[in-house]
């Protein structure tokens, strides 16, 4: 592994923060208003930064603390704060996740929340309180989003002694449409099944006359609390810590199936999903997909020819990483660097396991990175197009190499809500999008061009 500098500070992250990715965790939640426990400053900066994203309003309720809370503590400000949600929003839940802040001073969330429970005893609108602990410096933004998504589990979802046959899909952080792509894939089988959380209308809504001061949909409460008697859990992501898992919990908690998947980007890994989906139901992969899988095999017969041997490096969160990875290795372009700013511990293994008898030479994989790494190893790795969001633009600008956009963020073009990563519909687009940008450069660095392929 190629050795990097030796040096303390992080310029330009390959990574977000704790309580962003709590705060897009309860968008998902019907009703949910996401509430950050620390300054204004956080939440005027994640509101802006998700706003870019999706496109779509957002709004992040704070306790607003200043200087002087920061020695005496924020509990007067949760607590007024909290009352102010409730009666401007009348939502059915407030996620509310800690900050740095609120963490270095050691305010004690769940005690401040018990004290405000018993102030408010006896109020009928008083919403569900779930609070979650989201440090920025004690993690990554998917960190803060599987804890959050774990700890609306744990405060909801209720034990049964009967169980029925319905399924409950953890995702984890894929775009609006990705979630719609599920949900479609979902209604072809007989069962029910709950996808938690469910951003598909929350963060990627039509058009209203009426400003809506909280979005219609996410995944209704009811559902949440009849999680105990489903028949299996599936839960995507090979690098999700035990610790942070909402499958693993409610796998103790109710004794449910708990079935880890990889993301199911590209053929392998969608065909794992789909073959799940038949043993837990009994059902065939119905003809619509088998049809998007044989058109997809079939643009790998026409398209290969211009993808091969390229070299990519694959940047973001560490499963979206794992996915495309995986999506790479299969349609025969080389993964030289996989970077990530998560610190799992998992990154390699999952690298090497999906990379296992479709490459030569295992590529590159760093965990902890900055751009700043990224970029001195993309001097060395000379690659052909790099995959990942838009904070490697710069890079992808400075050195002349097509960047093609998937994950979050997506802040310079429009649609990152509507990029479709998954299934097999989601790895003919990949592919037509990555087949399309290396031709582009060809072009472009050609003297004469070329108008036809």
């Amino acid at each position: 592994m190629t050795n990097m500098p030796n040096y303390v500070s992080t310029t330009n992250a390959c990574k977000l923060c704790k309580p962003m990715g709590a705060t897009l965790a309860f968008r998902g939640i019907e009703g949910a208003v996401p509430f950050l426990h620390g300054s204004q400053g956080c939440a005027t900066y994640m509101r802006r930064y998700i706003i870019s994203h999706f496109n779509e309003p957002m709004d992040i309720a704070s306790s607003s603390l200043g200087e002087k809370h920061a020695i005496f503590g924020g509990g007067a400000n949760l607590k007024q704060g909290l009352k102010n949600v409730t009666d401007k929003f009348h939502p059915q839940l407030i996620g509310i996740a800690s900050t740095c802040l609120t963490e270095t001073i050691g305010d004690d969330l769940p005690m401040l929340l018990h004290e405000y429970r018993e102030m408010t005893k006896g109020n009928p609108d008083l919403p569900i309180l779930v609070p979650v602990s989201t440090p920025s410096y004690s993690g990554t933004h998917m960190e803060g989003f599987h804890a959050a998504v774990r700890a609306v589990v744990g405060a909801l979802a209720e034990e049964s002694v009967e169980q029925s046959n319905s399924i409950v899909i953890f995702p984890g952080l894929l775009s609006p449409e990705d979630i719609r792509y599920l949900k479609e894939i979902s209604s072809h089988y007989s069962v029910p099944c709950t996808i938690l959380p469910d951003i598909s209308d929350t963060l990627d809504g039509p058009a209203l006359l009426e400003y809506e001061k909280i979005p219609h949909g996410g995944t209704g409460i009811e559902n949440i609390k009849k999680l105990g008697s489903a028949a299996a859990a599936i839960e995507f992501g090979w690098t999700i810590d035990n610790k942070d898992s909402a499958g693993l919990l409610l796998k103790e908690k109710c004794a449910i199936d708990h079935l880890r998947l990889g993301l199911p980007i590209g053929l392998r890994e969608s065909d794992s999903f789909f073959k799940i989906l038949k043993d837990l139901t009994g059902i065939e992969t119905p003809e619509v997909y088998e049809n998007q899988r044989g058109r997809f095999i079939d643009s790998l017969a026409d398209g290969h020819k211009y993808v091969f041997g390229k070299r990519a490096i694959v940047y973001g969160e560490e499963d979206l990483v794992v996915g495309m990875t995986s999506f790479l290795a299969e349609i025969g372009i080389r993964p030289v660097l996989c970077a990530s700013g998560g610190k799992s511990g998992s990154l390699q293994n999952a690298i090497r396991s999906v990379c296992d008898g479709l490459v030569s030479e295992t590529p590159l994989i760093h965990e902890g990175m900055d751009f700043y790494e990224i970029e001195k190893l993309a001097d060395e790795l000379k690659p052909d197009i790099l995959i990942g969001h838009s904070k490697g633009y710069q890079l992808a600008r400075k050195r002349n190499i097509p960047l093609v956009r998937v994950g979050f963020p997506i802040h310079d073009r429009i649609g990152g809500q509507r990029t479709l990563h998954i299934g097999y519909k989601g790895a003919q687009q990949l592919f037509d999008s990555i087949a399309n940008a290396l031709l582009e450069k060809k072009q472009n660095d050609s003297n004469t061009g070329y108008s036809y392929m």
